[in-house]
Order: C-alpha cells, then sequence, then structure tokens
C-alpha cells in the first residue's frame, strides 16, 4: 500500500511534526492550512477513516482533543469518505484554531452561505 500518512507517521517521508506519541503524531499540513496553527492527527497505524475501527478513532480524538484542549477555541474535524470530502484515506483529524470574526467559515454554517451569496450574486 503506498500511504503518504504511513510514510508520515513511519518517519520515511519528512513533515513538520508538531508532536509525538506513541499512538499518534500531529503534523502541520504541507499546504500550510487554512490558518496559523492548523494542525493534522494521525495514529501510526494505517485505519482509513473515523468509521473503520473505532478504537483507533478514539485514541486519535483523544491526542486531537489534548490539543484542542491548549487553545481558546478550536474545530476538529474529520471527514469518512469522498462525498464527505476526504482526500487521503488514511484517518486524520483536523485542529483548527478559531478567533471571533476570523472569516473561516464552515461548510453548514451561515457564514458560508453569506459567502457563497457575495461570491456568486446568488444563494446555492
Amino acid at each position: 500500500m503506498n500511504c503518504a500518512f504511513c510514510d508520515i507517521a513511519a518517519g520515511t517521508t519528512p513533515a513538520d511534526v508538531v508532536r509525538e506519541w506513541p499512538d499518534a503524531i500531529a503534523i502541520r499540513p504541507r499546504s500550510g492550512g487554512v490558518n496559523d496553527g492548523h494542525l493534522l492527527v494521525i495514529p501510526r497505524e494505517h485505519v482509513a477513516d473515523v468509521g473503520t475501527n473505532p478504537a483507533i478513532s478514539a485514541a486519535t480524538m483523544a491526542r486531537a482533543a489534548e490539543l484542542a484542549a491548549e487553545l481558546p477555541a478550536a474545530n476538529v474535524i474529520t471527514s469518512r469518505g469522498a462525498a464527505a470530502t476526504q482526500t487521503q484515506f488514511h484517518l486524520h483529524l483536523h485542529v483548527v484554531p478559531r478567533a471571533a470574526g476570523d472569516g473561516l467559515p464552515l461548510p453548514w454554517t451561515p457564514q458560508q452561505a453569506a459567502r457563497a451569496t457575495n461570491q456568486n450574486g446568488h444563494t446555492r
């Protein structure tokens, strides 16, 4: 299997590792993320998504929760399946620091609908 996150977790592919645990690592996204402080929490064992192995998913969420607890506000997000916007099929959780008025809407929020209306001139 060719999995970029497995390679990163094994240390065979470079990454900006922010924190390590025996069962997971936290890295900065190569793209820079959606804002400063955006991190990905990745289990060391390959699990395709949050629904594949509940024990590993729970342990990975616990690691993400440790990071989120250090922030005054954050989103902790994961996706399961292409229809849910999953593009890397190795479980990973996004820890995204938030601040009031940061301009980062989630797709299901009123802010996103307003943003889409402003960009397109109509509501989607």
